[in-house]
């Protein structure tokens, strides 16, 4: 059985089956955990709302309708998550909130053989950079280690690692053109409204 079939995907949920769940989980976490982490700019946060996605998900997998792409159905469920943590925070920007919802509707384009070619294509780029820059890119934004724990892991300023990180950035805007943001944030939870001048 191909689990990569949305509707089988999607009937096997439904069944209860637990290894199309543990299929689900493989395949979507580390995704909708950089998705989440565009969001919320929080690890710990990041984690619960995916963590509850999935729960509700497994909770709710009756109710799963295999007309609508599963991927789709997660991000959105990411996303509500996402508002519903934060409807109370008088903090949230209206501006922010607009920002989100315009990357929000760009993921939901965007279909599964597309988000493959994009992760393939961030991975070879950073690959690519000079192999410091790589290392505290890496530590960065794959292992969510923080500039001080960087600076202090490597045993180097926090300038140095913010230079790095920089460049990074500026070397993957770069070769990946206007695909920058979309494919930054699919891969590793970048905000460009945050991260890049």
């Amino acid at each position: 059985m191909d689990l990569n079939e949305n509707k089988l995907l999607i009937n096997s949920l439904r069944k209860g089956e637990e290894k199309a769940y543990m299929f689900l989980l493989d395949k979507y976490h580390r995704r909708l955990h950089a998705y989440a982490l565009t969001l919320v700019d929080d690890h710990s946060l990041a984690q619960d709302i995916v963590q509850n996605v999935f729960l509700r998900t497994w909770q709710y997998r009756k109710k799963l309708n295999h007309k609508y792409t599963i991927q789709s159905f997660l991000y959105k469920s990411v996303y509500n998550e996402f508002v519903n943590t934060y409807k109370k925070d008088k903090a949230m920007m209206l501006l922010q909130m607009k920002y989100y919802e315009a990357l929000h509707q760009e993921i939901e384009k965007i279909d599964e053989k597309k988000i493959e070619e994009i992760i393939q294509l961030v991975t070879k780029e950073v690959d690519k950079l000079p192999p410091k820059c790589k290392q505290i890119f890496s530590l960065s934004k794959k292992e969510g280690l923080t500039n001080m724990e960087i600076s202090e892991y490597l045993n180097i300023s926090i300038k140095t690692v913010e230079a790095h990180i920089t460049k990074a950035f500026s070397i993957l805007k770069d070769k990946l053109d206007g695909k920058i943001e979309i494919s930054l944030f699919l891969l590793f939870g970048v905000n460009f409204t945050q991260k890049v001048d």
